[in-house]
């Protein structure tokens, strides 16, 4: 291959990574459930067993969870850099409500159809571990915060609950959601937090013995 031609190869490798590279910056894939795949994706159970699968629904494969009195849900561990890639987006629905007479504030009522959430892990002081909830309330309006009915200060670490959808939002229909994370952060938690350490969904009604059924599309970390 002659020197001309050598270089011209080099200069196209070093386009397709650039690319590349910028492509991952503006676009961080956590959950590319569109694609069939589950990889990276490792389930956790607290308390009975949230039923997860990936489902072909209206020809799009998305995340499906059944739960019957149960709390588990699906993390994958990652360490994304929120100064880069700030803003989470997700689309969900669910099929049916849990009661309308939770009280989310309670530990009796501590349940939610669908939960997107983004955990900042504490290391060996694990009663550092924060963690922000975006919530489907059955009770609480959209844009109301309050901390988790499980966050004991000083124990479980601080677990903020963000109400997304509520009531008010319809069953069967999906809804795309978008937050600036590093934002939401600082707001809750005071401090300039410039990594999570994980994504996490779940969809639990242990606390109420109810039946929820919803739906996760594709998650993913942007620039904005």
């Amino acid at each position: 291959m002659s020197s001309y031609r050598q270089w011209f190869v080099l200069l196209l490798m070093l386009l397709g990574a650039n690319v590349s590279a910028n492509e991952s910056i503006d676009k961080l894939s956590i959950g590319a459930f569109s694609t069939g795949a589950l990889e990276g994706w490792e389930e956790r159970e607290f308390k009975g067993q949230t039923h997860y699968e990936l489902v072909d629904l209206a020809g799009i494969k998305v995340l499906k969870a059944h739960s019957a009195s149960s709390a588990s849900g699906m993390f994958r561990e990652q360490r994304i850099d929120l100064q880069k890639t700030p803003v989470m987006h997700w689309r969900w629905h669910i099929s049916n409500r849990l009661s309308p007479e939770l009280n989310e504030e309670e530990q009796a009522g501590d349940d939610y159809a669908a939960r997107v959430y983004v955990i900042v892990k504490g290391g060996a002081a694990f009663w550092k571990t924060k963690a922000l909830n975006y919530v489907w309330s059955s009770t609480s309006p959209v844009g109301k915060v309050w901390p988790s009915a499980y966050a004991m200060a000083g124990v479980n670490g601080k677990m903020t609950m963000i109400s997304v959808r509520s009531s008010t939002d319809e069953t069967g229909t999906w809804y795309s959601e978008k937050r600036n994370v590093l934002e939401d952060l600082k707001q809750q938690f005071g401090e300039e937090i410039r990594y999570i350490d994980a994504v996490a969904v779940m969809s639990d009604s242990d606390d109420s013995k109810g039946k929820v059924t919803a739906y996760y599309g594709d998650i993913y970390f942007s620039k904005d």
